[in-house]
């Protein structure tokens, strides 16, 4: 004799998320909240070592680009890379801004060590993006942990 053991049916909300992904924490909240601090998103949602982890990676990969005298674009050079490259860089949120403060990044690019930190800089944007939007996902309900 054999049984079947059934899953409890999650109830669905209005938005077609189910009760148990559901959080107190703002889609737009966990998007801003990420994009301006490093895993700040998922902090917000409680995904402590997800958080740690982007934090550290993100923000390292931004210092060893800093420390590689790479460049930190800015918006006003007409270059179409250099757009891309600012766009990159913008992603890092608040990093960006006291990089810009600071004055760090402001150096021309002299040896091919420098490009590379360059590219640390606007890959560590990028990630920052992508954990945004990730982080916006799982708030809304839209992905599962």
């Amino acid at each position: 004799m054999t049984t079947k053991v059934q899953a409890p049916e999650a109830t669905v909300g209005k938005n077609g998320s189910s009760d148990a992904d559901s959080s107190s924490v703002s889609p737009a909240l966990a998007l801003v909240a990420g994009w301006l601090v490093p895993g700040a998103g998922h902090l917000l949602l409680g995904k402590w070592v997800r958080a740690a982890l982007l934090m550290v990676s993100i923000v390292g990969m931004f210092a060893i680009g800093i420390a590689l005298a790479g460049k930190v674009y800015t918006p006003n050079t007409g270059e179409p890379l250099d757009m891309l490259g600012f766009a990159g860089d913008l992603g890092s949120g608040l990093l960006y801004f006291l990089a810009r403060l600071l004055g760090w990044g402001q150096a021309p690019v002299l040896v091919a060590v420098a490009d590379y930190g360059s590219k640390f800089i606007v890959v560590a944007g990028l990630l920052n993006i992508v954990a945004a939007v990730d982080a916006h996902s799982l708030a809304s309900g839209r992905k599962q942990s």
